[in-house]
């Protein structure tokens, strides 16, 4: 069995030492890997309902499945919609060609329904903690625990729709969930609000229970939204917090994204995936990005593939092209004896970061991806956005170091290749962070919500069909619809 699988065992086997006894499967589905049914748990406290949060953030739509896929990187000039060229076609219109519809009812109601029945369950938790008058410290981490995935979501649905709804009272009929649109200052102050409050009470490190949330998660997504705000100071105070917690990048980039790169020194936050015996606690999220092929290579359904752009991004000689993307008729460089990639299938390349190894499908007799974890946020993310701060500020020469750390890591001793960078100008450094983004973050949802941040989605973006009003996605008309009028769409649309 794999390291990381033993780790994850362990959150089972805890239960167990808890006295909590089951004649099925579900009792593996807890802490944090899934929904805990009521009652079910003997620790006492709200710790039931604060890890029924982690599965929702597994099984509600638009966190970490197909349609995150959608809305985080097809949208990007690195990924195009890929699979075959009549499979989801309307799809690809949608969202590789910027003809935003908000009467979709797949993907996009996912989307947005999917974020706020994960914020609704955040409230429902916070409500009952709040109405029992307890403070004592187990609790208060709990509230926390709320609070930051409630920021989480908030902040998705933010970077997607712009001016949305604030929900924080607990749903009890329809008509609760009812509210119109708040600003994007608004929506932002809500996200600072909760993360503010959490940091002062969860820890830096879960010694038992991989994948909850921690001080290290709520001050880099503090971070990441004082940055989308161009709040250089605040982000770098936060930022540099974080970079003292004992994090560091995982030594090669090229198994990071393997199995045994899960909860990392590199993990800031993940969402957890399980499959063992008989057990598949996942959902489609890998298994849609998975090379689309026959027999041994039916790996997945074959979505959100690199661009011509994408492959061209990288400099010469870069490992990162090769640990990021699989090329038709090449090596996949990581299997031993090595495995080469058809021809002839439907796409000429395949995200790299979706693929298993050829034990690991014979382990879990599954050729689909259904048990490396979902990587949120990592360490990469954190230095390079403290870089951006820095240099923003004025402090380039500064920058430059840890932009220098990410690009050490990718060479991997090999210093032949990625050469440090040694400009401290600060349009020079500026333009090497953009890159270096580009690339370590590959087909990993950061690249859209970058261009539109940086003002670049214009020129980027504009000869595939973007327009200034794509920054934001239409409010899905089902929305609209029940909320009576209440809630109005967004401009141009």
């Amino acid at each position: 069995m794999k390291k990381i699988n033993s780790i994850k065992l362990f959150v089972i086997t805890s239960i167990v030492a808890l006295g909590v006894v089951s004649c099925d499967d579900e009792f593996l589905d807890k802490k944090p890997l899934g929904v805990a049914a009521e009652g079910d748990l003997g620790a006492g406290g709200f710790e039931e309902a604060a890890f029924g949060l982690y599965g929702k953030l597994r099984t509600e739509g638009g966190i970490s499945d197909f349609s995150k896929v959608w809305f985080q990187s097809i949208r990007s000039d690195d990924a195009a919609k890929g699979s075959t060229a009549s499979d989801a076609s309307n799809l690809g219109s949608i969202f590789d060609s910027y003809n935003y519809d908000a009467a979709e009812g797949g993907i996009t109601r996912a989307n947005w329904q999917g974020h706020y029945r994960l914020i609704y369950a955040c409230n429902d938790l916070v409500t009952a903690i709040e109405e029992s008058g307890l403070t004592d410290e187990g609790t208060m981490i709990n509230k926390s625990e709320a609070l930051a995935i409630r920021a989480f979501a908030y902040f998705e649905l933010r970077r997607d729709f712009g001016e949305i709804p604030i929900v924080l009272n607990k749903i009890l009929i329809p008509e609760d969930e009812i509210a119109p649109k708040s600003s994007v200052a608004e929506v932002d102050a809500q996200i600072i609000e909760d993360l503010t409050f959490a940091k002062d009470y969860l820890p830096m490190t879960w010694a038992s229970y991989p994948g909850r949330a921690t001080k290290g998660f709520v001050q880099t997504l503090l971070g990441k939204l004082y940055l989308y705000q161009q709040n250089w100071s605040a982000a770098a105070t936060e930022l540099s917090e974080v970079m003292s917690y004992g994090y560091s990048l995982y030594p090669e980039f090229a198994t990071l994204f393997l199995q045994e790169g899960d909860n990392s020194p590199e993990s800031i936050f993940e969402i957890q995936f399980l499959r063992l015996a008989g057990v598949n606690y996942s959902n489609n999220y890998w298994e849609s990005q998975g090379v689309r092929g026959s027999g041994s290579w039916d790996l997945g359904w074959g979505f959100n593939v690199p661009t011509q752009a994408m492959i061209d991004a990288f400099e010469t000689g870069d490992p990162r092209r090769e640990a990021s993307i699989l090329f038709e008729g090449q090596s996949d460089g990581i299997s031993t004896p090595a495995l080469v990639v058809p021809t002839g299938l439907a796409q000429p390349y395949w995200n790299k970061k979706a693929y298993t190894l050829k034990s690991e499908r014979v382990e879990y007799s599954q050729n689909k991806n259904h048990w490396a974890n979902i990587k949120v946020l990592r360490y990469a993310d954190v230095l390079l956005m403290y870089a951006e701060a820095l240099n923003e500020q004025g402090q380039s020469s500064a920058a430059v170091d840890y932009i220098n750390q990410v690009r050490a890591r990718a060479r991997n001793g090999n210093n032949s290749i990625l050469p440090d960078i040694v400009t401290t100008d600060q349009v020079s450094v500026r333009a090497a962070i953009k890159q270096e983004r580009r690339v370590e973050f590959a087909l990993e949802g950061e690249r859209f919500y970058d261009l539109v941040r940086w003002g670049d989605a214009i020129s980027v973006l504009g000869p595939l069909g973007y327009q200034s009003r794509n920054a934001w996605y239409p409010i899905p008309q089902y929305a609209i619809d029940q909320s009576g009028g209440v809630l109005v769409q967004n401009p141009n649309y």
